[in-house]
């Protein structure tokens, strides 16, 4: 009986499907359709059209499955043939670093430039594209827009901060001559910029630019590809006790740059711990140049003031021909010679690649060693009319299916008025436990 009852329904519900369906049909204005005619008006179709889906309802009831299907269903967790056993989840890790040479006084060139690089936006202000920008020294000299310029690079540096960039910025044998009182370089035009020569003393010294130079600006750095290797300017060796210290001897201890204006000379003295040995030296120079009292008046027209009377020996080193702010071997010597060389430095300063700025080519970011020994001043300034150019370096850490990770850096010109140049493409693969 009951099996009787279940297909009587069955069939008194398709009898009432097939005459609503017909009723339906005979009012719609365009013929047989399942579709809300409006033929005899609103109420009747909209009526007709309801108790034909209660009924379908009713009837397919029985046969549902609990399983969901169709657009109601749970999207898949990948549109992509995936291995769960084998692939590694974490996910890739990526870095992208902007670095520009000699800015001398241009602020023209230099909003190009950082434009053109993607650093900065239409209002030239931190545009969140890149993750650090590295500036290599002389930002000063040759140029009247001293003032603008540091002023902008200090307003980026708080723009990248509330976003998690990065703006690392150095001191060019041109900002070490102005504070030794070495002007010869310096514009009148641009004096007036500061209002008189006591002015422009006084800031360089006690004032905003001086404090701005001893509190954001170094001789050298270190900037690791990776965080697990630290942050920037993370000494190579790491002392004792550093919770870098086991990521900075493993496979990716070397997966770094050093920025520099002039160059790290192998026969200089004070590489390691690197940055600080450096850095520690340049800053205690610059305090001393900075707490002179008076400020002996700048040359020329007066006579050469020199360095301090209490200035050190591994200071006078510093500003020597073969420290980093004037170093020009890795430039300009022949590579038969240098790059033989260019290992030892690296292997002590914790380094892929060096990065300077300094010794101008006019036409082109110069690499040179395999991509060991990178030279990025093109001449920006209007003062040298070079290229227009940054240095790109686009750094990716991608797991690997069945463990290990694979490395790669992607380095490149970017030039404002000629193609791009593809520098390097340099790809490791790493197994074991590396961070």
């Amino acid at each position: 009986m009951p099996r009787l009852s279940f297909i009587a329904f069955i069939l008194l519900s398709l009898l009432a499907l097939s005459l609503a369906y017909y009723a339906q049909s005979a009012t719609s204005p365009l013929g047989p359709a399942p579709h809300l005619g409006f033929g005899l008006g609103l109420k009747i179709p909209l009526a007709l059209s309801a108790f034909v889906a209660y009924t379908q309802a009713a009837i397919q009831a029985p046969f549902r499955s609990t399983q969901r299907t169709g657009y109601d269903a749970e999207p898949p967790h990948s549109v992509v043939d995936v291995d769960w056993d084998n692939a590694d989840p974490t996910p890739p890790y990526t870095r992208r670093i902007i670095a520009v040479g000699d800015l001398h006084g241009d602020i023209e060139n230099a909003v190009r430039v950082l434009q053109m690089a993607g650093v900065v936006d239409a209002d030239n202000a931190w545009s969140g594209n890149v993750d650090v920008l590295v500036q290599t020294g002389d930002i000063i000299d040759r140029g009247d827009d001293t003032i603008q310029l540091f002023e902008w690079f200090e307003e980026l540096r708080e723009q990248a901060r509330d976003v998690g960039g990065i703006l690392l910025t150095h001191l060019g044998n041109h900002e070490m001559m102005n504070a030794i009182g070495d002007w010869r370089y310096v514009y009148p035009s641009e004096i007036d910029t500061f209002g008189s020569i006591a002015e422009r003393q006084k800031a360089l010294s006690t004032g905003w630019l001086g404090k701005a130079w001893t509190a954001n600006y170094t001789i050298a750095s270190r900037l690791p590809l990776h965080s697990s290797l630290g942050p920037p300017n993370t000494d190579y060796p790491p002392p004792n006790g550093s919770p870098f210290a086991a990521a900075n001897a493993g496979a990716l201890s070397h997966a770094a740059f050093s920025f520099v204006h002039g160059g790290l000379a192998p026969t200089y003295p004070n590489l390691t711990p690197f940055p600080s040995a450096i850095n520690n030296i340049g800053a205690s120079l610059l305090r001393k140049l900075r707490a002179r009292v008076p400020q002996p008046p700048p040359h020329p027209p007066n006579a050469y003031p020199g360095l301090p009377g209490n200035t050190s020996r591994e200071e006078v080193r510093l500003y020597s021909g073969d420290g980093p702010l004037w170093y020009r071997g890795w430039a300009e010597e022949e590579e038969t010679t240098i790059c033989p060389q260019v290992d030892e430095v690296l292997k002590k300063t914790g380094t892929r690649r060096m990065v300077m700025g300094h010794t101008p080519d006019f036409d082109k970011i110069v690499s040179r060693c395999g991509g060991r020994v990178i030279i990025i001043d093109t001449g920006i300034s209007h003062a040298y009319g070079g290229k227009l150019s940054a240095l790109s370096i686009e750094y990716t850490l991608t797991p690997v299916r069945g463990g290990g990770k694979k490395e790669q850096e992607v380095i490149k010109a970017l030039y404002a008025d000629q193609e791009d140049e593809l520098l390097l493409v340099d790809s490791r693969d790493l197994t074991g436990d590396l961070l």
